[in-house]
């Protein structure tokens, strides 16, 4: 009797040490087969309507996927982000996304996650890092793209001007892929005409309290202003106030060009108070997920995945803003 229960015991305990494993060799396959999928996914933070529909779209996919989503916001750091990641990496999850909140200083962290067989995904940012093999793809807009298209709408609406055209540039944060690339891309379409010249150039944080801040400043020391060019729609709202605090007319005295088309730029722009948008949507989660599944299955993934935009008129905006998801 004592030998059966023994036997018995053993056979409990063997059996709770099995379905206890964990992931092998990086694969994200887990111990029996049964285990859920886990993704360390690090944001940048929440310093617009973008970013907080953004974090929406992929917490939402990871849901109806079926994937344990652990979260962390960096408020903007950098070194939030490489702690972030370097804690998805002692939790030994499956698959780490991040949106990197500049460009550069990331191979250490990279070369640890690779070192741990864990998959890295780039969202919406990519790095500037010359070993590509550090990450699997990379997900979001050609912010490059972007820039041109606001560029050549300013050129094609410009056609008639004569004398120069005075631009102040609201740039995102200092550093960030989508500052860079915005600024070079409009850069590029413009400079082939010495009439348009940006006369001030100055990083508002992607905030719309520092686009206030920024555009009060340039009314101040720029005597002539005939175009504002926004890295994004909450600093050209932002910008707004400040023309309006100043006496003038948005939209008018001063147009305005932005990137984003979240709902309260699109309702800006409906009103007159802006006149173009270049979309650049955050809803990636549902790609980001099927990615991840795709590299965790070992399928070849394209490097680079961008993703379908548009542009926006006035007109254009007042016929799709009763349906906009952000």
């Amino acid at each position: 009797m004592l030998k059966k229960i023994s036997a018995l015991v053993l056979a409990g305990v063997m059996a709770a040490a099995l379905t206890s494993c964990g992931k092998e060799d990086g694969s994200g396959a887990a111990g029996g087969g049964g285990g859920k999928t886990t993704m360390g996914f690090s944001q940048v933070g929440a310093e617009s309507g973008w970013r907080t529909a953004n974090t929406k779209s992929v917490q939402e996919a990871a849901k109806a996927a079926g994937i344990d989503l652990k979260f962390s916001d960096a408020q903007q750091k950098q070194e939030n982000q490489i702690k972030a990641i370097r804690s998805y990496i002692q939790q030994k999850v499956d698959v780490i996304a991040f949106s990197p909140v500049v460009e550069s200083g990331w191979d250490t962290v990279l070369k640890e996650a690779k070192n741990a067989n864990i998959p890295v995904i780039l969202t919406d940012r990519s790095v500037d890092s010359a070993d590509k093999t550090l990450y699997k793809t990379f997900l979001g807009s050609d912010f490059v793209e972007e820039g041109r298209k606001a560029g050549k709408w300013l050129v094609d609406e410009s056609k008639s001007a004569t004398g120069p055209v005075n631009i102040v540039e609201l740039q995102g944060t200092t550093g960030s892929a989508p500052a860079n690339d915005r600024k070079s891309g409009f850069a590029e379409v413009i400079g082939a005409d010495p009439k348009f010249k940006i006369v001030a150039s100055q990083s508002g944080d992607f905030t719309r309290a520092k686009g206030k801040e920024v555009m009060e400043a340039f009314l101040k020391s720029t005597p002539k202003i005939d175009v504002l060019y926004a890295h994004n729609d909450d600093m050209a709202l932002g910008a707004i106030e400040a023309i309006e605090g100043a006496g003038k007319v948005p939209g008018k005295d001063i147009k305005i060009i932005s990137v984003d088309a979240v709902k309260d730029g699109m309702q800006a722009l409906s009103d007159g108070k802006i006149n173009y948008i270049v979309e650049c949507s955050p809803l990636l989660g549902p790609q980001l997920m099927d990615l991840a599944k795709k590299v965790l299955a070992k399928e070849e993934v394209p490097a680079r995945v961008v993703t379908e935009e548009t542009t926006f008129t006035q007109e254009q905006a007042k016929k799709v803003l009763a349906s906009r998801q952000y």
